[in-house]
Parts: C-alpha cells; structure tokens; sequence
C-alpha cells in the first residue's frame, strides 16, 4: 500500500522550508520567535546521537573476529579522508582564483567592526595539536557523553568494544544488549523524525527573519560561488569516487533526500546523523564500518568546511588587495588542512579554524572575517550539506574497500527495488 503523498517525510520537510522562507520574508518578527522550534529539534537529534554511536561502535567491534580489522579500516578512512579533503582545499583555491568573488570590494580594513570576531580570534590562539589530542579524552566515562562530543564518544566506544572482544563467550550477553537497545533508541529517532518538518520550519523562518534574504545581495558572488563550487565537488569529484565505486552519486543523493532537506533546513549536518548511519547500513554497509567511518568523518571529513576555509581565506585577501604568492597559497592549503582537523567539536569551529588559518599567512589581515560574518549562516547549509554527502560517500567507499558491501543490495536499494531490499 503507497504512503499517501501528504505523510512523506521529504515532502513535509519540503514544504516547510517553503513557508519557513516565506514567513522570514514577509513577517519577520514572527519569524525570529521560531527559532526554539529549530533549536528544539536539533537539540532532540543531539539527545541519541551518544548512545547510537556508542551501541553501534561497541557492538560492531565486539562482533569483529579479527581486531586488525579495525585499524585496517580506521587507517584506510584517515588516508581516504586527507586525500579528498586535499580535492576539496584545491578545488576551493582554484574556482575562487579563477572566479575571484572578493575582486573590486577595495575594502580599508580600518574601518571594520571586529568586535563580533573577538571571540574567534581569541579561541584561535589558544588552538593547538595538543589541546586537540587531549581534548580526545573525556574526563570521566559518563562525561562523553554529557558533553554529547563525537570523539570522545566514539574513543569510549572502541574501548569497550574491544574490551568486550576480548572477554569472549561472558562479553555475549552484553553485546546482544547493545545490539537490542540500538533498536530502541533508533526507535526513539524515527519518533524524533516525525517533528523533522516543524524543526526545520522553525530554523528557517528564523534565518531568513534575522538576516534577510536581501543580506545576500552585496556578498552574492562570494555565496554563489561558494554553492557552484560545492556542487561541482560532489558531483564531480565524488561523483567520479562514487562511479569508481559502483553506483551512481545522482541516486545515492535521491536516496538520502529526506537527510539533505533536514539538513537544509537546520543547517547542521549532526540532524541527521542517525538516520545516515541506518540508511548506509540498509544499502548494503556492513554495520562495523558504518559506525567507525561516519562519527569520525563528522570530524575528519569536513569537505564542505574545507572548500569554505580556502574560499573564504582568498575572498578576503581579494577584497583587502592583499596580493598572495603562490608559497602562501600553498601554505593556506597545508594551514588549512590541520586546523580544520584541531577545532573539531568545538563552537563556532569554522570560523576559528578561518582566524587561526589568517594568522599564519603574513599581510592577510584576521580583521577582515568580519566581512563574512553576516552572510555565514547562508553558507552554513551549503557545508554542512557538502559534509553529510561526504560523509555518506565515504562509509560507501571503505565498505566496498574492506569488502564489506553487500552490492546487489546496494543496487537494488538505490534502484528503488525495496521488494529485494
């Protein structure tokens, strides 16, 4: 029996994206008072994302017979990882070289308001390797997951999850309960996804409220290019992985539509983190790879933030007439590569990751963030769009890598032959 067309979940999200952007537009007083409803849904995603990574980190690796694998698969993620983050940083540098958004603004920096970038800079100082790598390891076991951050969630899980391999026949039972509680929080999410269009209404009706769809209209080269570049990254450079793969990148984005609308909608690619994890695993990933590759690439796998961070990077040396040399372009590139990986779970992480990236490359002036201060939230989606069909592509290709990726099923799911599937 069909779904009636009004119970569609990409449907409904559809719809209220539209009159979320309609209310922001014409009455935006109103439109503001929305935000708890996008607050609220999120803040609800961000409640079972702790316990679906840890249930199915700790259950996926307990289940592994040989625990090489998992470094196997950790070091194959983090080489996949650099490499097409590499593509992304390129790609960025290149279209923003040749298209270059910030040409013509002839910008006197003196005259900026740089009290609203004090925070990141600030934060950007303090920023190092070191913070980061401890910052890996929570305080106690139960605060990972208080916190509610990735990493350490996910550091806890491997743990236990070879703690639990190591047990053997004792450890069983316990992993048969994780395996039966993930089934009850997934449950949980699929309840949760049932308010997905009221969230997303909300968060879109307080973005275009607050800052106006005509706020585009000075910087709309800068964004324009930033979504043209995008596009042409997972289209073609994904694309090109996903083909190599075996399937195509067009049907795997349809597959994954009601995540790319809540996405749009909420502007965080963590909204819709579960539910990736379920659908991956229903197209054939073998469940192991899923919950190792996808919270780490929400860390590691930022191709989204990684094109902002170059772009962003040239759009001000173009509008400051700061003249780049192609040793600083490099540098940009290497800078840029590292910092987006030290800021990981930390607010407001790709605008400190921007500050720290200005400040090594000498003459660039950090002052000059507060030009896209205003217009980030527009771009906001388009990342964290990028990053989640990265992610997604990712746990695909380490599947089919690890031979771990049940191909007849994958083509029949993308196919839309769910009476195989």
């Amino acid at each position: 029996m069909r779904t009636p067309f009004y119970r569609v979940l990409y449907l409904q999200v559809l719809v209220a994206i539209v009159a979320g952007v309609l209310l922001g537009h014409f009455d935006a007083i109103h439109a503001i008072s929305m935000k708890p409803l996008g607050d609220g849904f999120i803040k609800l995603i961000r409640m079972v994302i702790a316990p679906v990574i840890f249930c199915t980190v700790a259950a996926g690796i307990a289940g592994m017979q040989d625990m090489k694998k998992v470094g196997r698969v950790g070091g194959k993620a983090l080489l996949y990882f650099e490499i097409v983050s590499t593509f992304a940083l390129v790609i960025g540098l290149l279209v923003s070289s040749i298209l270059q958004p910030g040409a013509g603004f002839n910008v006197d920096i003196s005259k900026l308001d740089t009290h609203s970038i004090s925070e990141f800079t600030l934060k950007a100082k303090s920023l190092s390797s070191v913070d980061f790598l401890i910052n890996i390891i929570p305080n106690t076991f139960f605060d990972a997951f208080a916190k509610g951050d990735i990493l350490q969630v996910l550091l806890i899980s491997i743990l236990f999850g070879f703690a639990l391999s190591a047990a053997g026949e004792p450890g069983k039972p316990v992993v048969y309960l994780l395996e039966q509680l993930s089934l009850a929080i997934f449950g949980i999410v699929n309840i949760i996804m049932k308010v997905a269009p009221i969230g997303a209404f909300g968060a879109m009706a307080f973005t275009i409220g607050k800052y106006g769809i005509v706020a585009l209209i000075p910087m709309a080269k800068l964004v324009g290019t930033f979504y043209l570049t995008s596009a042409l990254f997972v289209l073609l450079v994904l694309g090109l992985i996903a083909r190599i793969t075996g399937f195509s990148i067009l049907r795997f984005l349809v597959y994954i539509k009601e995540e790319l609308l809540i996405v749009l909608g909420t502007s965080s690619s963590e909204s819709a983190l579960p539910n990736l994890m379920a659908k991956l695993e229903r197209m054939g990933c073998a469940k192991s790879v899923v919950g190792l590759v996808v919270p780490t690439g929400y860390s590691f796998n930022l191709d989204g933030t990684n094109i902002y961070m170059t772009m962003a990077v040239l759009f001000i040396a173009q509008a400051t007439n700061t003249q780049l040399t192609f040793g600083q372009e490099m540098t940009i590139l290497v800078v840029a590569m590292l910092t987006s990986k030290g800021a990981s779970g930390i607010s407001g992480a790709g605008f400190i990751t921007l500050a720290s990236t200005l400040a090594v490359i000498k003459g660039l002036p950090v002052e000059g963030m507060a030009l896209i201060l205003g217009i980030d939230k527009f771009m906001s989606e388009c990342r964290a769009l990028t990053n989640i069909i990265g992610n997604g592509v990712a746990t695909v290709v380490i599947s089919g890598w690890e031979g771990e990726l049940d191909r007849d099923r994958m083509h029949d799911v993308l196919n839309g032959d769910t009476a195989r599937s």
